[in-house]
């Protein structure tokens, strides 16, 4: 059975509490995946939570190399080797993501993974516990978000 689930309300003014409150609620799982439209804000609250837990280097989106590391400088919130920011957005297949060296990052147990599109090769993940991110834009408002988190796999 799933834990309970943290769901934020937030602009893109406030994006930094947004991190940090998501940090606390999931600092503990080494695999996190976003899911949203295209446009919702998910590589950009990546960016924030990167910066919250130390990493130095410029996080973009890694949708044309498909994987992105960042070595964290600080190391006081992040116990793992790397930070690894995926977007599986481009992949047409779990095959391809196999033969792309995919399903080794996300088995290294010395790595954080920060997944963007995983519905896109969802079989990855059946081993394996994650906190799932879930980011909405608001109706009304293109400045405005909803988010909602929880944790899901083995453990749930």
């Amino acid at each position: 059975m799933p834990g309970p689930t943290l769901q934020i309300s937030y602009s893109l003014s406030n994006i930094e509490n947004t991190a940090y409150q998501l940090w606390q609620y999931g600092h503990k799982h080494r695999i996190w995946v976003f899911s949203g439209d295209m446009g919702a804000g998910k590589t950009t609250l990546i960016r924030h939570l990167c910066q919250l837990i130390g990493v130095s280097d410029k996080v973009s989106s890694p949708s044309f190399s498909l994987i992105n590391e960042y070595v964290c400088e600080r190391n006081t919130h992040n116990n793992f080797k790397s930070v690894l920011h995926m977007d599986w957005y481009r992949l047409t297949s779990t095959e391809e993501a196999i033969h792309a060296g995919i399903e080794d990052a996300v088995d290294d147990t010395r790595n954080r993974c920060l997944i963007e599109w995983p519905e896109k090769a969802p079989e990855l993940l059946y081993n394996h516990t994650y906190l799932h991110i879930r980011i909405t834009l608001s109706p009304n408002n293109p400045e405005d978000r909803f988010l909602s988190a929880a944790v899901v796999g083995l453990l749930s």
